[in-house]
């Protein structure tokens, strides 16, 4: 079965299995993060192709140090979500990244700043909040003192 590659431009909100062949623009330095799943390393990465930018983020301590301005990659299985209107490309697994030998992409500098952007008014879908609502009691706000609670007589 043949990888169907796309192009930066191409990119859509809540697409999966999304492939594609870059240059990386900038790296960002990694950092730990606080998610529903506990701590997590990101690395932020700038990539693009001849039709415009895009940032990727990377899952995953494994990829932190590998990727360097200038660098030619190939992405496999990635994601997008959108943040403030503008798609973004999620890879998870050092497996999902490599380093290609593709020699036809436009250097760093070359790379056209234009983002691909959700259409006007998405929203994206709702993540079972409702469901997950009402599967424990709320703590209370405030906690009661055990001594002195009452008033004093």
């Amino acid at each position: 079965m043949g990888e169907t590659r796309v192009k930066v431009a191409d990119l859509k909100p809540d697409m999966n299995g999304v492939n594609l062949v870059a240059r990386v623009v900038s790296v960002e330095p990694s950092r730990t993060i606080n998610t529903r799943a506990g701590l997590r390393t990101i690395t932020e990465v700038t990539i693009g192709d001849e039709t415009g930018r895009v940032k990727l983020t990377l899952w995953g301590r494994a990829l932190a140090d590998k990727l360097k301005q200038g660098d030619s990659i190939e992405v496999k299985n990635a994601w997008t979500t959108v943040f403030k209107g503008v798609v973004q490309l999620n890879a998870g697994g050092e497996e999902n990244i490599s380093v290609s030998s593709v020699k036809e992409l436009p250097s760093p500098e070359e790379v056209p700043e234009n983002y691909p952007q959700a259409p006007e008014g998405y929203r994206p879908e709702q993540r079972r909040m409702q469901e997950r609502r009402f599967q424990r009691p709320r703590r209370p706000f405030r906690r009661e003192r055990s001594s002195g609670f009452g008033g004093e007589e």
